[in-house]
């Protein structure tokens, strides 16, 4: 369900009924997110480029945990639900402590982040903070903190590249209306490098 017109899976053809098949679920399902792109299938082959390569590329180095716990945050502080949930689904199965993630549930809904996390992911959630509200703020020493948490410098990229993409991604939902109801939350690729694997969950 979204604001605009969408073309279901059943009704599409060409590009578009190609990259619908790419990233369907085990009963035919494509995520509404995805689904708002069909007026312009190019639009949806992009963000499916920057999703894997910012989520799910087996050279990234943070772990896919935390690369989940980032969006769910940025998703929070961002108001946008359907990232939020559809994510800390994402998260929970990467966890995979049904008492881990309830702390981090509580984390989420008392904005308590500072207090509950050990330093690396609190120097994360940090930066990302301030990059999602106050992004005009930021300078040079925002990286130093994450520093002396041990991020290398690729490690602070692939933080920057998800709290972007997560602005962009709850800004493409909560702009045109895009709801989660219905959907199996959580989803994702099991190995996003080959495109052929999209398909796969």
């Amino acid at each position: 369900m979204s604001w605009i017109r969408i073309v279901p899976p059943a009704n599409a053809d060409g590009r578009l009924a190609e990259l619908y098949r790419q990233v369907a679920g085990p009963h035919g399902d494509v995520d509404q997110i995805l689904q708002a792109h069909s007026l312009r299938p190019h639009t949806l082959a992009g963000h499916l480029a920057l999703y894997k390569a910012v989520l799910h590329h087996s050279r990234n180095t943070l772990g896919r945990a935390t690369l989940e716990l980032l969006g769910v945050f940025v998703s929070h502080w961002n108001g946008c639900v359907y990232c939020r949930e559809h994510h800390f689904a994402g998260l929970q199965r990467h966890v995979r402590d049904e008492v881990q993630t309830q702390a981090i549930r509580r984390a989420l809904e008392r904005d308590s982040w500072e207090t509950d996390f050990e330093a690396r992911e609190r120097e994360l959630l940090r930066y990302a903070r301030k990059l999602t509200l106050h992004p005009a703020e930021m300078n040079e020493a925002d990286l130093e903190p994450l520093r002396a948490a041990g991020l290398t410098d690729g490690e602070i990229l692939e933080a920057n590249q998800v709290v972007a993409y997560f602005q962009y991604a709850n800004r493409t939902v909560n702009g045109l209306g895009v709801s989660h109801e219905g959907e199996q939350l959580g989803l994702a690729p099991s190995n996003l490098d080959d495109e052929s694997d999209w398909g796969h969950r």
